[in-house]
Order: C-alpha cells, then sequence, then structure tokens
C-alpha cells in the first residue's frame, strides 16, 4: 500500500515543477503588466488623444469657473532691459517676461507625465486672461523666429503663460526740481473686461519678489535705477470696479551732464562780465563788448537748456539758476552804462565851471601874445590878411624901409576893424604894384566877409611882431593910421605885461580818468552777492528730498 501511493506522489510534484518553469518563462517573455501600460500612454498617438480629450467640449469663450468661484490670475515680471527714459515725450521703455498662472479645472488630465509642455498654437485653442497695460503707450509681442510664448498645463489643470514683450509706458514727470529730481515710473496692468467679482490678480511670489530687476538689465544714462516697488488698487468705473496692479520703478537724475553743459558755463560767464568792473572807464569798447557778449552768451545756453526738456508752463531749477545768472550778466551791463552817465555828467559840470572861471579872469597879456598864432589861423580872414601882407612884404623888401615892431601887440579885433577902415580904393592908390592892389581889395573884401571870432575866444597879440619883422611902405600904406595906433600902444602895452599879474590864473580841470566809485562797490557787491546765490541753491536743492512719492502718482 505504501509502495502504491509514492509513485502518485512523484508524479504530481515533476507536474507541479513543470507548471512552475512555465510560468517563469511567461512571465520573462511578456514582462511585467504596469511597464507595457506606461510604455503604451508615452507614445505620440496617446499625447494626441490626451489633448483632443481636453479640448473635445472646451469653450475657450467662457473664463474658468464661469458662473461659480471668482477665477484667480497670478503674475511676476522679469526685466531683461530697462531704457531709455524720454523727458521730452514722458515715457520709458523696458523689455520684460510677463508671467501669468491659473487654474482651469476643465484641463485636468490623467497622464504619465506632470506637465505638459506646448507651444504657442496651443494658446488661441485655450481660455486667457485679457491683460492689458493701462498707461502703456506702445506694446510689442516678439514674434522673431516665432511667437516668444510659452504655454503649460499641468496634471492638476494649472496653466502657465508667458510672453516677451517689449513695453513703452508712460511716465508722469513733475519738473519743478529738475536736475536733481527723482521720478516714480509706473507700470499698470489688469484685466479689460473683467471686474473683481469675476478675476482678480494677485502677485505669485508676493509684493517683494515678484518684480525682478537684474542690475545687468539697467541700460540708463541719465538716471540711476534705484528700486522699485508695488502695490495692488481698485479702480471704479461706469461698468465696474477692476483690480489694477501697479510697479513704481524709483529713478533719480544724474547731475553730470548738466554740470558741464549749463551750470560751469554759466557760472564762468557771470565771472567774465564782472571782470569790466576792473577795466578803466575810458575803454568804453572794451566794456561794451564784456557786456554784450556775455548777454549773448547767457541766451545762447537758456536756449539750448531748454531743448531736452518738454515744453512746461513752470520754472525749473536750471531756469531758475539761468535766470538769476542771466540778471547778474544784464545788470554788469547797466552799472558800465551808470558809470558811463554819471561821468558824462561830471565832465559837462566841470567844463562849465572852466569856462565860468575864465570868462571872470582878467587875460594878462603875454598870455596874449603867446596863442595870437593860433586865434589867428582859426579864422578865414586873418588867415587871408597874413598871405596878403605877407606877399606884399616879399615883393617890396628892396625898396622899403623895416618897421621895428618886436615889442608890438595886435588884437584881431582890432586889425579886423582896422580892415573896415581901408577901402580898396587907397591900397590901390598906395600899392604900386597892379597885381598887389587887386591883391589887397580881395583881402579886404574877404576879411569883411568873415563874421568876428567868438567872444569864448581868448585875445591874442603878436600878430605884427611875428610875420612883419620888416617895415616897407606897402605895409604902411596897407594899415595906414592902424599901424601908429598900434606903435603909440605898444609900449603901453609891454608896460602892462612887464607887471606881474596880481590875479593868478585859475586851476586846469581835474582830469576825470581813473575808477568809478560805482565801480569800487561793483567789485565787492556782485561776487559777494552771486556767491551766496550759489550757496543757498546748492544747500537748498541738494539737502531737499526730491523723490517723488508713489502715492502722488497713484
Amino acid at each position: 500500500m505504501v509502495s502504491a501511493k509514492e509513485p502518485a506522489i512523484a508524479m504530481s510534484s515533476g507536474l507541479s515543477i513543470a507548471l512552475l518553469h512555465c510560468l517563469c518563462l511567461a512571465t520573462c517573455l511578456t514582462g511585467p503588466p504596469g511597464q507595457s501600460k506606461k510604455e503604451e500612454k508615452l507614445w505620440p498617438e496617446n499625447f494626441t488623444s490626451i489633448l483632443n480629450s481636453l479640448l473635445d467640449g472646451y469653450d475657450n469663450r467662457l473664463r474658468p469657473g464661469f458662473g461659480g468661484p471668482v477665477t484667480e490670475v497670478k503674475t511676476d515680471i522679469y526685466v531683461t532691459s530697462f531704457g531709455p527714459v524720454s523727458d521730452v515725450e514722458m515715457e520709458y521703455t523696458m523689455d520684460v517676461f510677463f508671467r501669468q498662472t491659473w487654474v482651469d479645472k476643465r484641463l485636468k488630465y490623467d497622464g504619465p507625465i506632470e506637465i505638459l509642455r506646448l507651444n504657442n498654437l496651443m494658446v488661441s485653442k485655450v481660455w486667457t486672461p485679457d491683460t492689458f497695460f493701462r498707461n502703456g503707450k506702445k506694446s510689442v509681442a516678439h514674434n522673431m523666429t516665432a511667437p516668444n510664448k510659452l504655454f503649460r498645463i499641468m496634471r492638476n489643470g494649472t496653466i502657465l503663460y508667458t510672453m516677451r514683450l517689449t513695453i513703452s509706458a508712460e511716465c508722469p514727470m513733475r519738473l519743478v526740481d529738475f536736475p536733481m529730481d527723482g521720478h516714480a515710473c509706473p507700470l499698470k496692468f489688469g484685466s479689460y473686461a473683467y471686474p473683481k467679482s469675476e478675476m482678480i490678480y494677485t502677485w505669485t511670489k508676493g509684493p517683494e519678489k515678484s518684480v525682478e530687476v537684474p542690475e545687468e538689465s539697467s541700460s540708463l544714462v541719465q538716471y540711476d535705477l534705484l528700486g522699485h516697488t508695488v502695490s495692488t488698487e481698485t479702480i471704479k468705473s461706469i461698468t465696474g470696479e477692476y483690480i489694477v496692479m501697479t510697479v513704481y520703478f524709483h529713478l533719480r537724475r544724474k547731475m553730470g551732464y548738466f554740470m558741464i553743459q549749463t551750470y560751469i558755463p554759466c557760472i564762468m560767464t557771470v565771472i567774465l562780465s564782472q571782470v569790466s568792473f576792473w577795466i578803466n572807464k575810458e575803454s568804453v569798447p572794451a566794456r561794451t563788448v564784456f557786456g554784450i557778449t556775455t548777454v549773448l552768451t547767457m541766451t545762447t545756453l537758456s536756449i539750448s537748456a531748454r531743448h531736452s526738456l518738454p515744453k512746461v508752463s513752470y520754472a525749473t531749477a536750471m531756469d531758475w539758476f539761468i535766470a538769476v545768472c542771466f540778471a547778474f550778466v544784464f545788470s554788469a551791463l547797466i552799472e558800465f552804462a551808470a558809470v558811463n552817465y554819471f561821468t558824462n555828467i561830471q565832465m559837462e559840470k566841470a567844463k562849465r565851471k572852466t569856462v565860468k572861471s575864465l570868462l571872470e579872469f582878467p587875460v594878462a597879456p603875454v598870455q596874449r601874445k603867446r596863442s595870437t598864432e593860433e586865434t589867428l589861423t582859426s579864422t578865414d580872414a586873418n588867415s587871408n590878411v597874413r598871405k596878403r601882407t605877407n606877399a606884399t612884404v616879399q615883393s617890396e623888401a628892396d625898396g622899403g624901409s623895416r618897421i621895428d615892431t618886436r615889442h608890438s601887440s595886435i588884437q584881431p579885433s582890432s586889425v579886423a576893424q582896422g580892415s573896415s577902415d581901408i577901402t580898396p580904393h587907397s591900397l590901390s592908390a598906395s600899392s604900386p604894384n597892379p597885381f598887389t592892389r587887386i591883391n589887397a581889395s580881395e583881402t579886404l573884401s574877404s576879411a569883411r566877409a568873415t563874421p568876428p571870432a567868438p567872444p569864448s575866444t581868448p585875445i591874442l597879440t603878436g600878430f605884427v611882431s611875428q610875420h612883419a619883422t620888416a617895415g616897407s611902405p606897402s605895409i604902411q600904406h596897407l594899415l595906414g593910421s592902424r599901424l601908429e595906433q598900434i606903435q603909440t600902444t605898444s609900449p603901453h602895452t609891454l608896460g602892462a605885461s612887464a607887471k606881474p599879474s596880481a590875479v593868478t590864473p585859475p586851476a586846469p580841470p581835474a582830469s576825470h580818468s581813473g575808477t568809478s566809485k560805482i565801480d569800487k562797490y561793483a567789485r565787492i557787491l556782485f561776487p559777494v552777492t552771486f556767491g551766496a546765490f550759489n550757496m543757498v541753491y546748492w544747500v537748498v536743492y541738494l539737502s531737499k528730498d526730491t523723490m517723488e512719492k508713489s502715492e502722488s502718482l497713484m
């Protein structure tokens, strides 16, 4: 009985071993069932089917959660390039990566991978936020070589949408403190159609880290980018209340360019205008050139300084500085005009005083004798008499006797009166030369036609003593009784001239050359005033907080 059971046990154990070997071989040939299923889902046909299933019945005209909860859109900004900033247009330009994230439960899927990375073609098939930039003047989405857009769908329905934009946004500037000013340039964006009851915006990484501006991304020439702040506000309109996200970029202007181009030239021009105070007041052309040149230079500087600014209706800090410098330059020109005016008045007063003293002072005979030749040459009648007399003396010097007139003196007025008593007939009868007779007639006629010398001309003598060294019959016939009168009065004249004059002549007028009192005061007043103005100006504006506050722009 025992022997019959042993072959049956041995047979059953052999069958079990054979079945085990068959199962192991089948397992090795087919592999694990999960792995084959996974490999089957990674095929492209499987992803196409997933996308088709997601878009099957999907309406991109309706926002996620339509008719239910509010759609929350999370945003963040990465600035790749900031600048330039235009003061004339009051705008700035920057290049950014603008990212938006939201949850659309209609796009949930059950797949082997966590994220579906898709291109821009998928963007037009799903719903996306209608975000726009409220203060943007011009925004460009880059399309080279393909639209620069990133679109990703996660397994739980979260969507990441990123695009590269170049934004030109408005930056309101208050240029009262120009060029020591600072500005907070805003970037405002929000939904165009959905009010806050349907869609809201939040910052992805919080208010402090949601906006990134690397140091190397700033390409500003006239400004320093100090930092940025973010805020969220609500704007009301007739269509509802909208959430607006705002980023403020804080900028401070650099002073170097304006110091070189405007401030230093203005200061040097004012100093140059004050150099004219040290020039003699008689140098009228030099001081006039200084004044006019500096005024024109300040006008040119003021015009060129306005080219880099918008045409605002208020005065900036630079305008005040240029205006004060122009006032100093113009005042220097007016100062010279005042100096010249008062100098001329003083000279006129001195001349009148000198003429009055000369009229009141009795003229000595010696003074008359010294100025005889000058007075005779000043009148045409006396000059003609002198020429005709010399011609007569030279023509008849051989037959006449000399008359000693060395100490005699004659007044021009006496000669004029004497010539009025002599007639052409007497001269023609006394002169044997016919040519001389004609000359004598012409001489008398010209002497009578010439008016007498003005009263202010000094009375001079010595005509006969200087020009008639030898007497002749022609001179005796020419002068007649006047010669006897001159000879009779000459000893008395010599006697009077020999006596010392008891009255001293008036002193000559004082010289008005030199420095005016106005110039002396201006040399001190102008530099001190201009230095005080510069001190107050720079202390006030450099110590003043000229940075615009963000709240003022909201």
